[in-house]
């Protein structure tokens, strides 16, 4: 039998290849240094090697045991760098021949990445096989695969601390928004988890949120690659703030980039973040050597780099949130449907539902599950909408007649002071709608409307004169 036990490996090399990675050395190693690496390669490949061979457990054994005992070496030398041996560790980790001798023949293999016919990948070309990596959060435990490191240690604070709330605004989103994206991510054969790493760390389940780059919705999709998969206006609504069609757009990337990566996740994520043409060119620099290697880890840019561990993290505490005192609320996320017995906006029946059974109100809850609507714009009777069981109910008692329904229509009604002359903003380079809207204190789908901006691009020119009064919060 093969073994692939890396209990103690954590143990030899707790201070180094567990933490953060480290930056390669500037100077040649020495010969001590040296001769641990060459030890690193060959055993790496006597191993492998072994795998393919019938009858070879104890060549593989051998060149395992061997690798430990270096690892441990490496801890104790001067210039010789952990990271070589993590990076290793997690390479055989990744292998897909992890059964028994024959098990090649097997049903079960580790499928291998597809290509559609007459196409070749160049960056799966120079890259190792490194199996169905989406399954360490399907049945497979996150820590067998990747290892505890210091990003993933520090982004798993952060969760638990400053971005705490955020964490929580994102389950409560999400699990209002399940029953539209999560099918989505079922039908590709992609794990929940990971939808909800990356709808934590994109928008936090905001279906509305636009970036300063431009990038929009719950999954932020930029608008050359979301129409690139399918995303585009249709009767004037920009589809990237559907959320099922942008979690199908979001898996069907996702599956590509794993494609081109040979299932790397962390590279498939970090193509999400970073760009696929930036990571192609990486991986093909670096055939060898997974996201946590030096050599790779410190070339992609700080923001990728928080961004892995981030959605990775999010993705672990959706999985496991007991091991780390975390309790996510139990919702009443029930569909339901509501028939509008008068006309009302879903400002107003924000404001009338109050927050009975969802402490920040139905404001975000509305607006999430019927994206087409703009909050302010008055709803014919008869308008269906689609709610969760809680809302149904208090939306009978308390926003078909009565003094919530008076006090909501009161307020809306309001207007703000209009300034004696239109306040005129002049467009500079550099200048994103976003930007705009955030420096006059509006939303920028009112921005956009007063100017008459249309999606996907909301085009800007330097020296356009854009209307800013009468722009209100959203």
């Amino acid at each position: 039998m093969y073994r692939l036990c890396f209990a103690s490996v954590p143990c030899l090399l707790l201070a180094a290849c567990a933490g953060q990675p480290q930056r390669p050395q500037e100077k040649a190693p020495d010969a001590a240094v040296s001769a641990l690496y060459a030890r690193l390669d060959a055993d790496t490949g006597n191993y492998l090697a072994a795998r393919e061979a019938a009858g070879a457990a104890d060549k593989s054994n051998a060149a395992l045991d061997d690798l430990q005992t270096a690892a441990a070496q490496c801890a104790v030398t001067h210039g010789c760098d952990p990271g070589r041996f993590f990076a290793a560790f997690d390479k055989l980790l990744r292998a897909p021949a992890n059964a028994a001798p024959g098990a090649a023949d097997s049903a079960d293999e580790a499928p291998e990445a597809s290509v559609e016919a007459g196409e070749t990948s160049p960056v799966a070309a120079t890259l190792p096989e490194a199996g169905r990596a989406v399954a360490l959060l399907k049945g497979h435990k996150l820590g067998d695969i990747i290892a505890m490191n210091d990003p993933m240690k520090v982004a798993i604070e952060q969760w638990l601390t400053q971005y705490r709330p955020n964490l929580m605004r994102a389950w409560e989103n999400y699990q209002y928004l399940r029953r539209e994206m999560w099918p989505q991510y079922e039908k590709a054969g992609l794990p929940e988890a990971l939808l909800f790493g990356m709808l934590a760390q994109e928008s936090g389940g905001k279906v509305h949120a636009v970036s300063r780059s431009g990038a929009s919705g719950p999954l932020q999709f930029m608008s050359a690659t979301g129409a690139r998969f399918g995303l585009g206006v249709v009767d004037g609504f920009d589809q990237r703030f559907d959320p099922a069609q942008a979690a199908r757009a979001n898996a069907a990337y996702i599956n590509e980039q794993l494609g081109v990566f040979n299932d790397n996740l962390e590279l498939a994520i970090a193509a999400y973040n970073g760009g696929e043409g930036t990571m192609q060119r990486l991986a093909q620099h670096h055939p060898d050597e997974g996201f946590w290697n030096p050599k790779l880890y410190f070339a992609v840019s700080p923001e990728t780099r928080d961004y892995v561990p981030m959605v990775l993290a999010a993705a672990w505490l959706f999985l496991h949130p007991e091991r780390y005192n975390l309790q996510f609320p139990k919702l009443d996320t029930t569909p339901a449907q509501i028939v509008l017995k008068q006309p009302a906006s879903l400002d107003e029946l924000t404001v009338c539902l109050g927050q009975d059974g969802n402490a920040d109100g139905w404001f975000r809850t509305l607006r999430n599950l019927n994206p087409a609507y703009d909050p302010r714009q008055q709803l014919d009777a008869g308008t269906r909408l689609q709610v969760v069981a809680p809302v149904a109910a208090d939306y009978a008692k308390l926003c078909t007649s009565g003094k919530w329904v008076e006090l909501a229509a009161d307020l809306h009604a309001a207007a703000e002071p209009v300034a004696p002359a239109r306040r005129l903003y002049v467009v500079r380079r550099g200048d994103t709608l976003g930007a705009i809207a955030r420096k006059h204190g509006c939303s920028s789908g009112d921005l956009a409307r007063l100017n008459h901006l249309r999606p996907p691009h909301y085009l800007l020119r330097i020296g356009q004169d854009l209307r800013v009064s009468g722009c209100r919060r959203e």
